[in-house]
C-alpha cells in the first residue's frame, strides 16, 4: 500500500519556492501546499512568492497573494516588501499601481518610513512623472523627514527635465534644511550641468564639493567631467583631468578611456588612440566592448573599414565577443559610403558569426538602402523586417513608397501592407 505524501512544512515550502524557477508553477505551489489541510504560512513564502511574481511582472497574480497576506494576523509584514513591490510597478511603467501600494503599506500594520518614501520617488522617476514626485515630497513632512536620498532623486528629476535652476534650487533647499550633500548629490548635480553645456558651473560646483563640504569626487564625477569637456573638443583638460584620476588613485574605468578615444578620433588624432589603449593596459583597465565600439565606429567615419574589421578581429583574440552594436556600426558606415554590397553581405554574415541582427541592424541597413535608391534590395530587407515583426523608420518608408509609386511597381497587396505600416507600425 502506497504511504501518502508526507506533508509540507512552513519551511519546505520556503525551500520549494526558491528552487522552482516556473512562476506558474510557484504560485500553484504556494497556494495549494498541503490540499485540503489548513497551512500556516511563514512571511519568507510571502516574500519570496510577491518577488518570483513581481519579477514575472505577474502583477494580477501578485495583488491576489497581497490580499491574502492582509488578512494574515500572526505577524506583520517588513516594509521591504512593499519596496521592492513599488519597485516592480516602476520598472513596468504603473505609476498609479506604485503610489496605491504605497498608500496601502498601513493596511498592512506595517509603517511607512523613509525608504518607502525614497523608493516611491524613485519608481515616479523611471516613470517620467515629475509632477507626482513634487506632490509626493510636499507631502513628505507629514509622516518622516526627507533624507540625501530624496533630493538626490529630486535633481535627478530636474536634470532630466533640463532643468538645473529646479535642480540648482533643490541643492540649496537641502543645505537649508541641515541635510548634508553627499557623493551622489554632486555627481548628479554636475553630470546634468555637463550634459546642459554649463562646465564652468560643474567645475565650480567641484571645487565647492572638494573645498567647501570636503567630499572626495569619485569617478562618476570625473567621468561626467571628461565626457562634457570631450564634447566641446577640450581634450587638453579632459586629459588632464584623467590624471588628476591616476593621481588621487580614483578608479579609472574603460568608459573614461572610451570617451578619450572617441574624442581623439572626432579631434583627427587616431594617431594617439594606441597610447591611450596602452595606458588602459597599465592601469589593469582591459579594453571592453564599449571601447572597441569607439574604436570601430572612429574607424568608419574615416572610411577605414580595413581598420574596423580589424578592431572585430582583435576583439576576437581578447575574447571579448563582438556584440550586435559593432556590426550595427560598420554596416551603417558601409552605407553612408554608398558600400551596399558590403553592407548586405556583412549583414548576411552576422549569424554565421554568432550574432543575430537586431531591429536596429534592420532599420539601419533598410534606411541606408532607401537613401541610397536601392529600393530593390531594401524591399527585401522590408519583407524580413514584417516577418520579425520589426517596424522601419517614418522617412524611410514614405521615401520607399515614392520610388515605387514612381517606378509603378506597387501592386494591391503591397499598397495594402504598406498602408497599414504607414497607419501605425512606423517608428519615429
Amino acid at each position: 500500500m502506497a504511504k501518502p505524501p508526507k506533508s509540507i512544512s512552513p519551511f519546505r515550502l520556503a525551500s520549494l519556492l526558491r528552487l522552482q524557477k516556473d512562476p506558474n508553477l510557484e504560485l500553484h505551489l504556494f497556494l495549494n501546499p498541503n490540499p485540503n489541510k489548513p497551512f500556516r504560512y511563514s512571511l519568507l513564502s510571502y516574500d519570496l512568492i510577491i518577488t518570483k511574481l513581481g519579477r514575472a511582472k505577474m502583477f494580477d497574480e501578485m495583488d491576489q497573494i497581497l490580499q491574502q497576506l492582509k488578512t494574515e494576523t500572526r505577524f506583520n509584514p517588513d516594509e521591504i516588501i512593499f519596496c521592492n513591490i513599488i519597485t516592480f510597478y516602476g520598472r513596468a511603467r504603473l505609476p498609479d499601481r506604485a503610489l496605491h501600494i504605497f498608500n496601502q503599506i498601513p493596511s498592512f500594520r506595517c509603517q511607512r518610513t523613509i525608504k518607502s518614501f525614497n523608493t516611491l520617488l524613485n519608481a515616479l522617476l523611471i516613470c517620467r512623472e515629475f509632477g507626482k514626485m513634487r506632490e509626493v515630497f510636499v507631502g513628505l513632512d507629514r509622516f518622516v523627514a526627507p533624507d540625501a536620498c530624496s533630493y538626490n532623486v529630486l535633481i535627478r528629476a530636474g536634470c532630466l527635465m533640463n532643468d538645473l535652476g529646479s535642480a540648482r534650487e533643490v541643492f540649496d533647499e537641502m543645505q537649508k534644511r541641515g541635510v548634508r550633500p553627499d557623493t551622489v548629490t554632486f555627481g548628479t548635480l554636475i553630470s546634468g550641468l555637463c550634459a546642459g553645456g554649463k562646465l564652468d558651473e560643474a567645475f565650480r560646483l567641484k571645487e565647492d564639493m572638494e573645498r567647501g563640504f570636503r567630499v572626495r569626487p569619485d569617478g562618476f564625477v570625473y567621468a561626467s567631467l571628461i565626457k562634457g569637456l570631450c564634447k566641446v573638443n577640450d581634450l587638453s583638460l579632459a586629459f588632464k583631468l584623467k590624471d588628476e584620476m591616476l593621481e588621487r588613485r580614483v578608479e579609472l574605468d574603460s568608459a573614461v578611456f572610451s570617451t578619450l578615444i572617441s574624442a581623439l578620433f572626432k579631434a583627427g588624432r587616431k594617431g594617439d588612440v594606441v597610447g591611450v589603449l596602452k595606458e588602459m593596459k597599465e592601469n589593469g583597465c582591459k579594453p571592453d566592448a564599449v571601447t572597441y565600439n569607439a574604436m570601430i565606429y572612429g574607424y568608419c567615419q574615416e572610411k577605414d573599414f580595413n581598420a574596423a574589421f580589424g578592431v572585430l578581429s582583435e576583439m576576437e583574440k581578447r575574447l571579448c565577443k563582438p556584440d550586435v552594436v559593432c556590426y550595427n556600426v560598420i554596416i551603417g558606415g558601409f552605407c553612408r559610403v554608398g558600400k551596399f554590397r558590403e553592407a548586405t553581405e556583412l549583414f548576411e554574415d552576422m549569424p554565421r558569426r554568432k550574432c543575430a541582427p537586431d531591429v536596429v541592424t534592420y532599420r539601419t541597413l533598410f534606411s541606408g538602402l532607401c537613401d541610397g535608391m536601392q529600393f530593390q534590395e531594401a524591399a527585401l530587407i522590408l519583407d524580413e523586417m514584417v516577418f520579425k515583426d520589426y517596424s522601419p523608420s517614418a522617412a524611410s518608408i514614405v521615401k520607399f513608397v515614392d520610388e515605387l509609386c514612381q517606378a509603378g511597381k506597387v501592386v494591391e497587396y503591397r499598397l495594402a501592407f504598406l498602408v497599414l505600416i504607414l497607419s501605425g507600425g512606423v517608428a519615429e
